[in-house]
């Protein structure tokens, strides 16, 4: 049995192609390895989350022919694991109070403060260590506090079934929005932990947030899966598939002629795994010999 998988789609739209590559590279990857796939919506950014869309999203999965093992889960329905975790690290003194706004952290964030070898935009510590009595004067006020880890600069090492060797350097980052909700490298990281999932395969765009989540997981003393970032799809423009730059969802493509078995094709295809002439086939045909050394880089 190989390294079990997710997907774990955002329900603020409909998937659009490179969405649904993504989807079905995951469910390649889990499935090729007689390993369990899993479907776990990402719902916690709630001013994003659109009527309707997981729905359109689970049944254009099903269109595919991809499946998935048990119930559909939410994060939002997960409130129990993700606050345990953070009581976790907060218990460690690695959690404190961050009352900055992004302004603020923009401005302070370009201008020159030595943290050498800090992505741009980094967090630069500005509530870290504050003074007891501005501390105590934020507390008593009515602004909102996000919470941040306390990283020390770490400098996280992994490797990448498909990027290769990999190092990020840490700044402080969120792990509770101001408004509550716990952010995305808290909450990603402790639901693959416990649900078991060996390996994460998901979108290159994702890639310079595994160290942060490595992080937590080595902080919180829970397994590290395997990380597989497969390329982003392109829009006409060249830059990465989004609605605003005309990325077509399953309906729209189908509209054009056509069936689901045509669009599997298109999207292996597109990423190197068959033959652009190899006519329609059904995803689960591309089993057998699914091989993630001949995905093409940056396609």
């Amino acid at each position: 049995m190989g390294h079990d998988g997710r997907f774990a789609p955002s329900p603020t739209g409909d998937l659009h192609l490179g969405n649904l590559r993504t989807a079905l590279l995951a469910w390649l990857f889990a499935r090729s390895a007689r390993a369990r796939f899993l479907l776990r919506v990402e719902d916690l950014d709630t001013g994003r989350v659109r009527p309707g869309a997981e729905e359109r999203q689970l049944r254009d999965l099903r269109r595919l022919g991809l499946d998935w093992d048990g119930p559909v889960t939410r994060q939002s329905e997960r409130g129990s694991v993700h606050r345990e975790a953070l009581a976790t690290l907060a218990a460690a003194g690695l959690v404190y109070s961050c009352w900055c706004t992004r302004a603020e952290i923009a401005a302070a964030a370009s201008a020159p403060h030595g943290s050498e070898g800090v992505v741009e935009g980094a967090y630069p510590g500005t509530c870290r260590d504050l003074p007891a009595l501005a501390r105590r004067n934020l507390e008593r006020s009515a602004k909102p506090a996000a919470l941040r880890v306390r990283t020390e600069g770490a400098r996280v090492r992994f490797d990448d079934r498909l990027a290769g060797s990999q190092e990020g350097r840490l700044d402080d980052f969120v792990v509770r929005r101001n408004d509550g909700a716990y952010a995305y490298n808290l909450a990603v990281a402790v639901d693959d932990a416990d649900q078991g999932i060996d390996e994460v395969v998901r979108g290159a765009d994702l890639l310079a947030t595994t160290a942060r989540q490595i992080w937590v997981l080595e902080r919180l003393g829970l397994d590290v899966p395997a990380y597989a970032h497969v390329p982003l799809m392109l829009g006409d423009d060249g830059r990465r598939m989004a609605k605003r730059n005309g990325a077509r969802c399953l309906d729209e493509r189908l509209v054009d002629g056509g069936t689901a078995e045509h669009v599997i094709s298109e999207l292996a295809a597109s990423v190197g795994l068959i033959a652009a002439s190899s006519g329609p086939l059904p995803a689960q045909a591309l089993l057998c010999e699914f091989d993630p050394a001949r995905i093409a880089p940056g396609t």
